[in-house]
């Protein structure tokens, strides 16, 4: 069994696409649990819909997985946000490889973005580049005895606890594997400042994790110059609008995220 566990707060708008992929998968020994985090619109009722394993925990994302986890009957554990979509095939691909390779603690799921307008395009052409960059993808599905061996997600961190847990596990010598099927990424109508006022709220919540991987800043960190970025030049200079306008979401992105972590290193 897989226990798929998706955390929500306000999430009417995506979360109907999201359960009915998870209902139109070809493998179907799943467990769908939903953990909600004191939404105010109508996702507890479209997530009660399709399971009823649906319960309020909060205050942040990584207490909510780590909430469903517990709640897991599964083997495996599959972690989801409520913006993606799987495709038909993702859960029957992950199955298979991790039975196949007993020694694999747990995958990547690559993803691909999509969503309205220019600023979405901007933000799926970016993803392009990190397909298959081991410091960009994280691994979603994990063994739950492995999981919980390392404690789960930490609840010091949010936003980059998604890499936090699968850097603890490779640096512990957890071999973790990658599937060919995709999530899909929904960028939704995409705001360069939101998504800026989201980075600094997660750079104000970054600094543990700096501290325990401080040669991510090198990788992750680093806004013009990831070497998966000059991969395929061609493609940069084929779509120039493009290119210039994801380069400027990431200023905008990473100079609040800098902020957010100046700050919470002053207020210490």
């Amino acid at each position: 069994m897989v226990s798929i566990i998706i955390t929500t707060k306000n999430e009417q708008d995506v979360l109907n696409s999201l359960l009915n992929s998870i209902k139109r998968q070809t493998y179907q020994n799943i467990e769908l649990i939903v953990v909600d985090n004191n939404s105010t619109d109508t996702t507890k009722k479209i997530a009660s819909n399709f399971t009823k394993l649906v319960y309020n925990f909060g205050p942040e994302r990584s207490a909510q997985r780590n909430f469903g986890v517990k709640k897991a009957k599964g083997e495996y554990v599959l972690i989801l946000d409520a913006d993606m979509v799987l495709t038909k095939n993702v859960i029957k691909s992950s199955v298979s490889i991790m039975t196949q390779q007993k020694k694999l603690g747990g995958l990547v799921i690559p993803e691909k973005s999509f969503g309205k307008g220019f600023w979405a395009k901007c933000k799926a052409f970016e993803r392009q580049f990190y397909l298959g960059d081991e410091n960009i993808e994280a691994a979603r599905l994990f063994k739950k005895s492995l999981y919980k061996r390392f404690g789960g997600y930490d609840i010091s961190i949010t936003g980059p606890e998604d890499w936090d847990l699968p850097l603890r596990m490779k640096k512990a010598g957890v071999k973790i594997g990658r599937i060919d099927e995709f999530i899909l990424h929904n960028e939704r109508n995409f705001s360069p400042f939101k998504s800026a006022r989201k980075k600094f709220y997660y750079g104000l919540h970054a600094r543990n994790y700096l501290k325990r991987h401080p040669e991510m800043v090198f990788t992750q960190g680093n806004l013009f110059f990831r070497s998966s970025f000059y991969k395929d030049p061609a493609k940069l200079f084929a779509n120039p609008l493009i290119t210039i306008g994801f380069f400027y979401v990431r200023f905008l992105e990473m100079s609040a995220a800098l902020l957010g972590i100046t700050l919470s290193l002053i207020k210490r």
